[in-house]
């Protein structure tokens, strides 16, 4: 195999993606592309050959570890390609996979709880793109009062390896101002969330006829 500098540089991959469009590249010259350069005794070309071939099973997740153990990719070429096969796992998500991006998006997962004649705090845990986890109830009041403390919101979270959490709770009564009570438990879990590095998005108030989003209230 030809070292990079031996390669004509129209054929480089990095010239070829200016000149011909990033399709016409192969998978081993698009991490060529992405890496850049090779080390002492290692060519780029062959460093890329190793991890493309990495790439071939379609069923095994590479980690960060498997490839620093490919001869010639240190910390910094193992993020690169980690954090490209991110972007494009997000830029191309399967069919299924909720993502919440706005509070609105929140109601297709909690509107079986709008007309509950008990109040009922749920957590939602997401992924560091926003994608839902899990959806689950923490706790079930009485009426108009429900209980909840944060190591109740949390405890799932940590399991789920959340990267943060949006928690709703309907309000039987129809009212969508938060109450007192509403607000202190908001500001434990946001400082909770905070300890923990899993950060409190939002906190939804759902009603039969609408929702309010503390965010957007400015109380979080």
């Amino acid at each position: 195999m030809k070292k990079m500098k031996d390669v004509p540089e129209c054929d480089r991959p990095r010239e070829k993606i200016a000149k011909r469009g990033v399709n016409t590249l192969t998978d081993t010259e698009l991490i060529e592309a992405i890496i850049g350069m090779g080390v002492q005794n290692r060519d780029v070309r062959v460093i890329a050959r190793d991890i493309a071939a990495m790439l071939q099973d379609p069923d095994h997740q590479i980690r960060y570890e498997d490839l620093l153990a490919v001869s010639g990719t240190g910390p910094t070429k193992a993020a690169q390609i980690m954090a490209c096969l991110e972007l494009g796992r997000r830029r191309y998500e399967p069919a299924g996979v909720i993502r919440i991006q706005k509070p609105e998006d929140v109601l297709q997962l909690v509107s079986s709880y709008r007309e509950k004649p008990q109040e009922y705090f749920i957590c939602i845990s997401l992924t560091g793109a926003g994608e839902v986890i899990r959806n689950r109830v923490v706790t079930i009041g009485i009426l108009n009062h429900s209980l909840v403390h944060p190591r109740e919101v949390f405890a799932e979270a940590i399991t789920d390896r959340a990267a943060s959490v949006i928690c709703v709770h309907n309000h039987p009564s129809g009212t969508l101002e938060p109450s007192l009570q509403d607000i202190a438990i908001t500001k434990q879990l946001h400082e909770a969330g905070v300890l923990l590095g899993i950060q409190l998005l939002d906190h939804l108030i759902i009603t039969r006829s609408g929702f309010s989003s503390m965010k957007e209230e400015g109380l979080l």
